[in-house]
């Protein structure tokens, strides 16, 4: 972590990740996957996620499993607002696309495509060089602020 960051947050310059990119604090679970980060613009929310050796397998690409968590962020980050407390994931489906490999800066586009009261549903593509690598729509409750 870099002694610029305020304390418990990881900086995007260590990763070599553009720094108007910030990280979410409090998922302890995905700061060890990842760690990965986020900005919003307007109603889309863009993520990035650079990946090193231990996010690969035996194949030298990138895991699945760390790329769905990937796009499980993605997915969730879509949905969480100001007025939103919480949120966890219903149900996530991921196609892969294509190969990402360590090294590979992997950015992610998300957004809700409806959403009700309690519930959002959302999708996220994952490039890495404007190549698509996988795509995700997911449902998401939504936990509202009281």
């Amino acid at each position: 972590m870099s002694s610029t960051a305020p304390k418990g947050l990881f900086d995007p310059k260590d990763f070599d990740i553009p720094d108007h990119y910030q990280h979410y604090p409090g998922d302890t679970a995905e700061d060890y996957i990842g760690p990965f980060f986020y900005y919003r613009e307007g109603n889309t929310c863009y993520t990035a996620f650079r990946v090193k050796p231990h996010h690969c397998n035996m194949s030298s690409s990138t895991h699945g499993g760390i790329l769905m968590s990937f796009a499980d962020y993605c997915l969730c980050m879509a949905a969480f607002t100001e007025d939103i407390n919480s949120v966890v994931t219903v149900n996530c489906n991921s196609d892969f696309i294509g190969p990402s490999q360590a090294g590979d800066l992997i950015l992610g586009e998300a957004e809700v495509t409806r959403q009700g009261k309690n519930i959002a549903f959302t999708r996220c593509q994952l490039r890495v060089n404007d190549q698509p690598v996988l795509t995700a729509s997911g449902v998401i409750k939504l936990f509202r602020k009281w």
